[in-house]
């Protein structure tokens, strides 16, 4: 497997990330996650694959996705440096503020049983806190060691350039990794977001490269308990149903060409695009063992344009225009 640095750091990453918000007891929002032996059989394989990368946040399953990693990581033995280890703030009291972050920072370390965290990303644009107190605070624990590299999540393309000039300018330690909304069903940040990441050699780590599934399966629902009840995934997709079903036809047809697995294709499209480390999320072994395998799926640059010809603009999904109300911890399409 062929490792990659992390944006302008030495922190090498496998071409995969972990996603582990399907870690974590069950909660209102999140009612398919992995109990903590699941868990650690998931991380087990990951690591014996290969995988290196994990990504959780401090509200996910109510921050049991942070114990839960840290405990599996531990209890497999392996060394703290030879895993990558990625956590999120905003969904809290104080979202982007001094006094959160410092806060968060140090709840997040104590869940996950570590001292420092490899990578540290803001979830969300932060309309009520200076940019300058966001970016000072961050600086803060990179300086005292607490994090490695910052990174951050689905924003507007100028909110993230002046977030990173307004660093540069100061001094202070800039974003190496981005982890947007990104797939061949949702592709509205090529036009501003990506290629700023791309000008600043900003890492790409997106989150949903497989739409929720969508790209996984033919059709556009299937009986799985996350289809059935995730809020999140029916309000990123379903308006657009219409427009991208014929997408997911091509995928499927791509698949049976190249006899492997229609997520291997959509995962395969990610790299082809120049993206760093798609995150994966799974409550499965088998569909990490698929993700892996899409390594050696090679579109070629005429598969590629013909998976793209297809798209029309979405509404936007990720990035947001005001801060939700205080207690939020998932967005859905209210």
């Amino acid at each position: 497997m062929e490792y990659k640095n992390l944006g302008n750091t030495d922190i090498k990453v496998s071409p995969l990330a972990v996603g582990c918000m399907s870690f974590g007891k069950h909660t209102a929002t999140n009612q398919w996650s992995l109990d903590y032996e699941h868990t650690k059989k998931v991380v087990q394989r990951a690591l014996e694959m290969g995988l290196n990368f994990f990504d959780t946040a401090n509200v996910y399953a109510e921050g049991t996705s942070e114990e839960y990693l840290g405990r599996a990581l531990k209890e497999n033995k392996i060394p703290r440096d030879k895993v990558v280890i990625a956590s999120k703030v905003y969904f809290n009291p104080g979202r982007l503020s001094s006094d959160a972050i410092h806060r968060e920072i140090d709840g997040t370390l104590e869940r996950l049983g570590t001292d420092y965290l490899d990578l540290y990303i803001i979830h969300r644009f932060d309309y009520d806190t200076p940019i300058s107190e966001t970016m000072e605070a961050l600086n803060d624990l990179v300086k005292v060691g607490k994090v490695r590299a910052i990174g951050a999540s689905a924003m507007y393309g100028y909110q993230f350039h002046n977030m990173q000039v307004f660093a540069k300018e100061n001094g202070l330690a800039q974003f190496q990794a981005m982890e947007n909304h990104y797939n061949l069903l949702y592709r509205e940040d090529e036009r501003e977001l990506i290629p700023i990441c791309k000008q600043y050699n900003v890492s790409l780590m997106p989150y949903s490269p497989l739409a929720g599934g969508h790209l996984a399966h033919t059709g556009w629902r299937t009986n799985s308990l996350r289809s059935k009840t995730d809020p999140a995934l029916r309000g990123k997709y379903d308006d657009m149903e219409k427009q991208d079903l014929p997408i997911v036809d091509r995928v499927h047809e791509l698949a049976e060409k190249h006899g492997v697995e229609m997520s291997e294709i959509a995962l395969a499209w990610e790299w082809a695009k120049g993206i760093t480390a798609p995150i994966v999320g799974s409550t499965k072994v088998k569909h990490l063992k698929s993700a892996v395998k899409a390594l050696d799926v090679k579109l070629t640059p005429e598969e590629v344009d013909y998976l793209d010809e297809l798209y029309t603009p979405h509404p936007i999904i990720g990035a947001i225009d005001h801060n939700p109300p205080a207690g939020t911890v998932i967005l859905d399409k209210k």
